[in-house]
């Protein structure tokens, strides 16, 4: 049986929507019919093709790896899943018997598979993972919102790598993942939420999000902001979102003594960090990579179920058909989160 997926059909830019072979669940495996997805930067990288894309992608290949759709099949050896249940899912499929993984610490897996980057994704009609990737989804929670918990994961690894409450946060990087971190450090208490970019659109998205001061650093020099928010010794909280090495000088220069800084950005260009700086500051930074297996997933439903709003971060749904038209939206750079619909019914 066949059906539509959006491919990746070779080394070159673009994507292509094609027939292919539906997937067959295993003993173990559970098969999703696929309501929604949204697109994530990893995809845009994909379908531009650039370096990151040529070393890490072998067409053909169906991208995508956040959506939210319902169990349409169920392997002989799965408990706990029902038909017709909605649920999301985790994308690292990991090895399960390394020191990480046995620890509770899967998302540090050295041997993992990524979906819809190192095996077929969920840009398609159904998805088939494990059923011990599989997230149970609550009826109260927005679908929309659900289809991008992969992403919000990212966002609430990072936010809550450090005690936000009554802090003054700085996020540097205002896209999807900035912008959520932002309402997340507001959602839990912290005092100023000051996010930086080179986009006014997004810059402005940021503000109905939680942001409480927004800073184009092109224009405004974010130390004068500190100052102007009677900070006496800095930001106690880092996010860097941006992967842009003048972003991280920024932070690191508006940093009180002793603060705290989650890294998630991936930087293009080799950070030459003066190390004295972080030393003398006595400051604490931490890699983050994907999501806490399993915590944070308990943590984003339970903070969307408790007044996280994130319905303004959707600024654009397309149907799947109309995927040309979503990647040329997206690589704008004027969007927040952009949703493909993928059934006519919800």
């Amino acid at each position: 049986m066949l059906m539509d997926a959006l491919v990746k059909p070779s080394a070159a830019p673009g994507l292509a929507l094609e027939r292919v072979e539906k997937p067959v669940p295993g003993p173990r495996d559970v098969l999703i019919r696929i309501l929604k997805t949204a697109i994530c930067g990893t995809d845009l990288h994909i379908y531009n093709w650039d370096a990151w894309s040529q070393e890490h992608i072998k067409p053909p290949l169906v991208i995508g790896h956040e959506f939210v759709g319902r169990i349409e099949e169920i392997g002989s050896e799965v408990k706990h899943f029902r038909l017709g249940q909605t649920v999301s899912g985790e994308g690292h499929i990991i090895c399960g018997q390394c020191r990480n993984c046995r620890a509770g610490r899967g998302q540090w897996c050295n041997d993992h598979y990524s979906v819809g980057v190192s095996r077929p994704g969920a840009f398609a009609e159904y998805l088939v993972i494990p059923a011990s990737n599989c997230i149970p989804i609550a009826d109260n929670i927005d679908i929309e919102v659900v289809s991008f918990f992969d992403a919000l994961g990212n966002a609430v690894h990072t936010a809550l790598s450090f005690d936000a409450a009554g802090e003054d946060v700085l996020i540097t990087g205002a896209g999807p993942i900035g912008m959520m971190a932002a309402a997340i450090v507001r959602h839990v208490g912290a005092r100023h939420v000051v996010i930086t970019d080179l986009s006014d659109y997004r810059l402005d998205l940021a503000k109905k999000l939680g942001a409480t001061r927004t800073v184009n650093v092109t224009r405004e020099d974010l130390a004068e902001v500190a100052r102007g928010l009677k900070m006496k010794e800095g930001f106690d909280i880092g996010l860097e979102m941006s992967g842009a090495v003048s972003a991280l000088e920024q932070m690191l220069a508006a940093m009180r003594n002793g603060g705290e800084i989650a890294l998630l950005g991936l930087f293009a260009r080799k950070p030459e960090l003066d190390m004295s700086q972080i030393i003398l500051k006595g400051l604490t930074l931490r890699g983050i990579y994907g999501r806490r297996m399993y915590e944070t997933w308990y943590k984003m439903a339970s903070m969307v179920q408790s007044g996280l709003d994130l319905r303004p971060l959707i600024t654009h749904r397309f149907k799947y058909q109309d995927f040309e038209q979503a990647f040329s939206v997206m690589n704008t750079g004027n969007s927040g989160k952009i949703i493909l619909e993928w059934s006519e019914k919800a």
